[in-house]
């Protein structure tokens, strides 16, 4: 609605009534609130590129003064022509949505190119380093660039393929924690949360396109400031997820706030999507650590909290021979409305209804049939007796624990005298179950775990609240334990935690799990100041090596596969918890760092882009094995994960390339003609992609350009 908030003005600015009689019906409308999550979809985000050169046509801000700290110029302005005076470089500019035009001459330092999140834009990738551990493992990336961007690019690598999707968002605390067109939201922003959730739809949608619709996860981290409204946005925008909030303790010496309750705790939205399960474990996330998740086999026969008029076909009498404590027979059920009835008893004979300890009838915890196979099969049996109600109990072994039987988990090691079975756990560690929805773990506590493990890995270096280490990887663990190839993406990394969790994974069962990790290179707020007293900018060399991605992500990444610090010191501490082993060790992983570039569809169709896409092509083709970085001189390159055709007379060669590779997944196929392309595909193995270049990217982007 801040959209229409703008146009009435305009209007107001050309027809004062026609503008006064539109905002009045506006106001009537507004008024009308429909049922749900409700709040002002503001206008697109703007993201400023500071590296970006200036070209005629781009929209730019002009920037403030060097050495100030005085916000810029929030308008856009359209660059009409760049002017060149021997060294020097100028724009004309040309003010853009305005009531009235306005031109100005602007040193082209002093510009800095912005991009609407309505824009199209044609993404590319410049690869800025790797480290390799890994042998022939797939590669992990960080990317640097605006997050939308970047799911924007991934929507042409990643559409559809990705397994989980783990994001710790900026909490909207009201601290300078994250920005909406280029400014800080700060707590007395009227608009602070309907510009949070703005900012969070227009990307989850994106995410979706990147979620395996039939098997996958998404995890949003959030804590008490907005989990209401992202519960109702989550809701709203995945009706078709299965949905649940975790509660999760991550500071047991918790957070004091002056009046307040000390906030020990965060939640986590996890939405599971198509098949998608949560993998049993044997550690339930409540108990106390170290204690076994279930001890128990037996359990009470009797369903206390269900009245006999519910279920009338289990309420019936148990007859058991006291002597013995053995059950001897189970009778039929009574009929609706019939009067509890003993059945005929023999000596030592009592028969045992379902009544709760106050007097009240409940039902058995199965019909007749079922009972009497139960029985028979040894799991049913005579419980304790009560002195109190002068009434005794009735055990049985639930379905679940009955098939650990036949798996092996839980032994049967012989016969009671009754005839139910002897029943004992192999290992009381084998004894799994789904995880409770609260969490209480010390190896969750964001201070020991997440702010001192990234101390250990880049000493010196300061970073805000990164997430325990292994509270991401138990999060992932429920989801991809069981798919050792998952690919998971984070689009808010941060310090590059969920990368670090994703290579615990791949170590403690050999998987070659990938993840793809997004942040911008952002300066933080306090640290800006400091740069712009001393005439710096964003785009300048000495300011970028302080933003997020260069001197916290990559670096953390880096360290933790190699097991040195950004010094070549070899880190010290230990891992802890699941998988203890020294941080020196680091892990056998492969990793490559990017930054995002923006492309013009032109560069792009005569190949002058290529050295950018061919990163996205990559990507695409699983990250894995060599990258063809520049046009084959031949026409065509087949490598490990996929080849490129880029003379179609060259086809020939190139299909028997293909064909004989052994784990080639795509066949990228330069040609403008569709007939030629379809002929070529024809000759193509089963089980290989085959994309049509650059048709298949340009329509990618036109098709994801919107709001």
């Amino acid at each position: 609605m801040s959209r229409l908030t703008d146009l009435l003005a305009q209007a107001k600015a050309k027809d004062s009534q026609l503008g006064a009689d539109l905002e009045r019906e506006f106001k009537v409308l507004s008024a009308r609130l429909p049922f749900g999550l409700n709040f002002e979809r503001h206008s697109p985000e703007a993201v400023e590129l500071p590296q970006r050169t200036v070209r005629k046509g781009d929209k730019v801000r002009v920037l403030p003064e060097r050495g100030t700290n005085a916000k810029g110029d929030a308008r856009l302005w359209r660059v009409a022509k760049i002017n060149k005076v021997g060294q020097s470089r100028s724009a004309d500019l040309e003010l853009l949505d305005a009531p009235q035009s306005a031109s100005e001459n602007v040193a082209i330092e002093d510009v800095v190119v912005v991009a609407e999140f309505r824009d199209t834009i044609y993404p590319g990738l410049a690869s800025t380093g790797r480290v390799e551990r890994g042998g022939d493992k797939p590669f992990h990336t960080v990317i640097n660039g605006e997050n939308f961007h970047v799911l924007r690019a991934l929507t042409f690598t990643h559409r559809g393929k990705v397994d989980a999707i783990y994001i710790d968002p900026p909490y909207n605390s009201g601290a300078k924690d994250w920005k909406y067109n280029n400014d800080y939201v700060e707590a007395d922003d009227l608009y602070r949360h309907s510009k949070w959730l703005a900012m969070m739809e227009r990307r989850l949608q994106l995410a979706r396109d990147l979620l395996n619709p039939t098997d996958s996860v998404l995890i949003v981290t959030i804590d008490e400031k907005e989990y209401l409204r992202l519960g109702l946005l989550l809701e709203q925008m995945f009706p078709d997820a299965e949905r649940q909030m975790i509660t999760s303790v991550i500071s047991r010496n918790g957070t004091s706030r002056d009046g307040e309750f000390s906030r020990v705790e965060e939640y986590l939205f996890m939405l599971r999507f198509g098949q998608q399960t949560i993998v049993r474990s044997s550690d339930n996330m409540l108990a106390e650590e170290g204690e076994s998740a279930v001890s128990r086999i037996w359990f009470n026969f009797m369903r206390t909290s269900t009245p006999r008029e519910k279920l009338e076909g289990q309420y019936y009498p148990i007859v058991i021979n006291t002597a013995l404590r053995k059950i001897v027979r189970i009778e039929e059920p009574l009929g609706k409305g019939s009067p509890q009835k003993n059945p005929k008893l023999n000596k030592d004979e009592v028969a045992v209804w379902p009544i709760r300890q106050d007097g009240a009838t409940a039902t058995w915890g199965a019909i007749v049939p079922t009972a009497r196979e139960i029985l028979s099969m040894g799991y049913l049996r005579v419980g304790d007796f009560d002195k109190r109600t002068n009434r005794w109990s009735v055990n049985f072994v639930r379905e679940g624990d009955r098939q650990r039987v036949v798996e092996g988990i839980i032994r049967a090691t012989g016969k009671n005298p009754d005839g139910s079975n002897k029943l004992e756990y192999v290992d009381f560690s084998k004894r799994e179950s789904y995880p409770k929805t609260v969490w209480n773990r010390v190896s969750h506590d964001a201070t020991s775990h997440g702010t001192r493990v990234l101390k250990e890995l880049l000493p010196g270096r300061r970073f805000p609240y990164p997430k325990a280490l292994y509270a991401v990887e138990d999060s992932l663990r429920f989801f991809i334990a069981e798919k050792p190839s998952a690919v998971v993406v984070d689009f808010f990394s941060g310090s590059g935690t969920t990368a670090h969790a994703v290579m615990r994974l791949n170590r403690q069962d050999g998987g070659r799990r990938q993840c793809i990790c997004v942040t911008n290179n952002e300066v933080g707020a306090d640290e800006q100041v400091i740069l712009r007293e001393k005439g710096l900018r964003p785009g300048d060399e000495e300011w970028e090596r302080w933003g997020i991605c260069d001197y916290i992500t990559k670096p953390r990444v880096a360290a933790a596969i190699s097991g040195l610090t950004p010094d070549g010191q070899p880190i010290e501490g230990d891992y802890k918890f699941t998988d203890l082993f020294p941080m020196a060790d680091g892990f056998e992983e492969n990793a490559e760092f990017f930054t995002l570039t923006y492309e013009t569809p032109v560069a792009v169709s005569h190949h002058a882009a290529f050295a950018r896409i061919a990163p996205l092509l990559w990507l695409r083709a699983g990250s894995r094995g060599r990258r063809i970085d520049r046009l084959p001189v031949a026409g065509w390159c087949v490598v490990e994960a996929y080849g490129l055709l880029c003379d179609v007379d060259y086809a020939a060669p190139f299909c028997k390339a293909v064909a004989v590779a052994s784990d080639l997944r795509i066949a990228y196929i330069v040609t403008d003609d569709e007939r030629r392309f379809q002929a070529i595909t024809r000759h193509l193995p089963g089980g290989v992609e085959p994309v049509r270049l650059y048709e298949s990217y340009l329509t990618n982007f036109s098709f994801v350009s919107g709001d």
